[in-house]
């Protein structure tokens, strides 16, 4: 069998549904909390160390650039939990179908960017 279609093999021109961009972030942000783990620990262990440990970790934390990089830890958190949830309710076969599929999608993302900025302005 002959095929002769074109092929588009420029992965920034492919336009993906919104499903497989939810679940490609949903994957990234797995990655992103896995290789944070060292950095949580390492916090948690300064924090229960001593009371001075804990308050220069509260005082390196408190600094604008270190809040930032905080929110975009706990960003990373937000999606990949209000993602998960959706991936839970797939396994329940809730939201399998193409149309419920795309409806909660977007959902999740609505959700989480809700959540993310109300987590900046926590932070802030």
């Amino acid at each position: 069998m002959n095929n002769h279609r074109p092929k588009n093999l420029n992965i920034l021109t492919i336009r993906f549904p919104i499903p497989a961009i939810v679940s490609i972030l949903h994957r990234i942000s797995g990655v992103i909390l896995f290789l944070l783990i060292p950095i949580f620990l390492w916090g948690l262990k300064l924090s229960l160390a001593s009371q001075q440990d804990f308050d220069s970790l509260k005082e390196f934390l408190s600094t604008p650039v270190m809040k930032f990089i905080v929110w975009c830890f706990l960003s990373a958190f937000i999606y990949h939990f209000v993602a998960g949830i959706r991936h839970l309710l797939m396994d329940l076969h809730i939201g399998e179908e193409l149309k419920s599929g795309r409806i909660m999608s977007v959902l999740t993302m609505i959700v989480s960017i809700l959540f993310i900025i109300m987590t900046g302005v926590w932070l802030w």
